[in-house]
């Protein structure tokens, strides 16, 4: 397992999370699947199923493992009948989360997300109706240790993060949203795109959800562009997005966990995701997307991470300057072969681009 670290804070987060809004069986087989994901390095679980079933298997799998485990508790997701129901109402949203913490035996939650805000007469009410002081209050108490919130909208994201409280973000990532392509793309390409790059500046990390798009994306039949990816794929597209510290499928069985549990041992043909740039609207084409399909670089340049910290820089991260200048190789070393530019699925004209970059880095310095 790989981590990243959780930039405000301590915590080293999985990048293969666990999603539990799919999660199903007896109780015996979601604990054992839970127990399982844990021991393969797995420390990052959602915890906004569709049934409250679930509930018991990861009480049972965290007993003993609190300190291995990193939870992402929602606030506005209740399970009051036992079937998942969504709220604003202060006093159940208190009770469910209280309910949650002494079903596993904790005094707090890692990650206590405002739940699935999308629209902003929602978001009114979130933050004129009590929930969001409450929210603030339990992480004065420590029974929040971070807070965060998840949505499917760039504009309503924004909102949030301005306020400057929130560690991290949930928000769906995959190349059919981020090209405009689904129900729930919401946003332009540039929007989302400008949100995981501010994400990174602020210091807020991202959990990613369906980043399969619902399982369309891994059929050709169900597929928006009427070809599949692989799962493999989905992950490396949402892992190389700026800011995304773990990427969280949902999982119903066992035979879900290996297959999301596979991309560790991957080889970088396999993660290769630059086939969207044949189905990628216009408006994306010539923008790189740090795919890396344009290695190797014959003068040893890492072009996609010098792209990404170059985007990351011009959008005001000082920290990804400092990053940019580390690399063993820079812009200025680019011999202008034309080797990337041949292998762009984008069309991205790298030549000029690196010595856009460079005299960028160039400038700062003197």
């Amino acid at each position: 397992m790989e981590y990243r670290a959780l930039p405000h804070g301590a915590e080293q987060i999985s990048i293969i999370g666990l999603g539990g809004g799919s999660l199903s069986g007896t109780e015996e087989e979601m604990t054992s699947l839970l127990e399982t994901a844990i021991e393969n390095g797995v420390n990052y679980f959602d915890m906004a199923p569709s049934v409250a079933a679930p509930f018991a298997a990861y009480a049972r799998a965290f007993a003993g493992r609190r300190q291995r485990v990193l939870t992402q508790m929602h606030f506005g997701a209740i399970y009051k009948d036992g079937k998942y129901g969504w709220t604003r109402d202060i006093d159940r949203i208190m009770e469910q989360f209280e309910w949650e913490l002494k079903l596993l035996d904790t005094d707090y939650t890692d990650f206590g997300f405002i739940h699935c805000v999308d629209d902003w007469d929602d978001l009114y009410e979130v933050m004129q109706g009590g929930l969001w002081d409450y929210m603030i209050q339990m992480k004065e108490e420590g029974k929040i240790r971070h807070l965060g919130f998840s949505s499917h909208n760039p504009q309503t994201a924004r909102y949030i993060l301005e306020t400057e409280l929130v560690d991290m973000m949930m928000f769906s990532i995959n190349p059919a949203y981020d090209y405009k392509k689904g129900e729930l793309a919401l946003g332009e390409t540039g929007e989302r795109a400008a949100l995981y790059r501010d994400c990174q500046m602020m210091g807020v990390g991202i959990s990613v959800m369906k980043p399969f798009a619902g399982g369309q994306l891994l059929d050709a039949k169900t597929s928006i562009f009427k070809r599949s990816l692989t799962h493999s794929q989905c992950i490396q597209y949402a892992l190389d997005r700026p800011a995304v510290l773990t990427v969280l499928p949902g999982v119903r069985d066992m035979a879900d966990l290996r297959t999301a549990l596979d991309y560790l041992n991957a080889s970088t043909e396999q993660r290769d995701y630059s086939v969207i740039g044949e189905f990628a609207p216009q408006d994306a084409d010539g923008v790189c997307v740090y795919c890396n399909h344009c290695q190797p670089c014959p003068a040893g340049l890492d072009v996609g991470l010098i792209n990404k910290y170059y985007d990351l820089a011009v959008a005001g991260d000082d920290m990804a300057a400092g990053h940019y200048r580390k690399l063993p190789v820079h812009a200025g070393d680019c011999v202008q072969c034309g080797h990337c530019e041949s292998r762009c699925p984008f069309h991205v004209k790298q030549e000029a681009r690196m010595r856009e970059i460079d005299a960028y880095f160039s400038k700062a310095d003197n």
